[in-house]
């Protein structure tokens, strides 16, 4: 003979597995935000427009800029406000992933499997992403992305150094960001143009709301 109910106590164990139903969907199908985060850092962004930065890297052990010359070579000589030392920085990711061309030239600073640095006029290979680490010094390492923990690097002399030498406590992978001589925060913003939204300006007649189109 089968167990029974009273009225009230049906109504309670319904709401009882009512609930842990809605607990249990709850907890399978939360999103772990953090390594979504983590797994589309490690991914190209085909989709959302590039930031583009440009300033040039001051490199700590040499006391000079990174320079990319036309004839492919890549060193830490150049003074400040010298063309080839005037460098173009493009996302790669919604993170720190970054690509690194010269603005005169056009070509991208890559790391080749030796760890020797190289120029590349095309630079979507992975050999050519570094990712910006901000150290507790306020330098700036740039670790590339293909090879990891190898470190773009130049010495005192502003040769390169290859990125299977380097280590992120060296003072030859510090660099530290400048603007280029004559050049202003707010030149990039003027590459695009910004609308409100909605178009719509909204105005007051008595207790009565109208809207009508801002002015342009």
């Amino acid at each position: 003979m089968g167990a029974t109910w009273a009225p009230g106590q049906s109504s309670i164990i319904m709401a009882y597995c009512v609930f842990f139903n809605f607990l249990k969907v709850t907890v399978q199908s939360s999103p772990n935000f953090t390594q979504h985060v983590r797994e589309q850092s490690l991914v190209t962004d085909q989709l959302s427009r590039r930031l583009i930065r440009t300033y040039q890297l001051y490199s700590r052990t040499s006391g000079k800029h990174v320079q990319v010359l036309a004839n492919k070579r890549i060193n830490a000589m150049a003074e400040d406000g010298d063309p080839f030392a005037k460098l173009i920085v493009e996302t790669d990711t919604f993170g720190s992933r970054v690509r690194v061309r010269g603005a005169e030239t056009g070509l991208y600073i890559c790391m080749n499997k030796k760890g020797k640095l190289i120029a590349k006029s095309n630079g979507k290979g992975k050999d050519c992403v570094f990712t910006e680490i901000v150290l507790e010094n306020n330098y700036t390492a740039l670790q590339n992305a293909k090879y990891e923990g190898w470190y773009m690097a130049f010495t005192r002399k502003g040769r390169p150094r290859k990125g299977s030498k380097t280590r992120q406590h060296q003072r030859e992978v510090h660099f530290m960001k400048r603007l280029p001589r004559g050049h202003h925060t707010t030149e990039q913003s003027l590459r695009f143009e910004f609308l409100n939204y909605p178009p719509f300006t909204r105005s007051l007649r008595g207790s009565q709301r109208t809207w009508a189109p801002e002015p342009r």
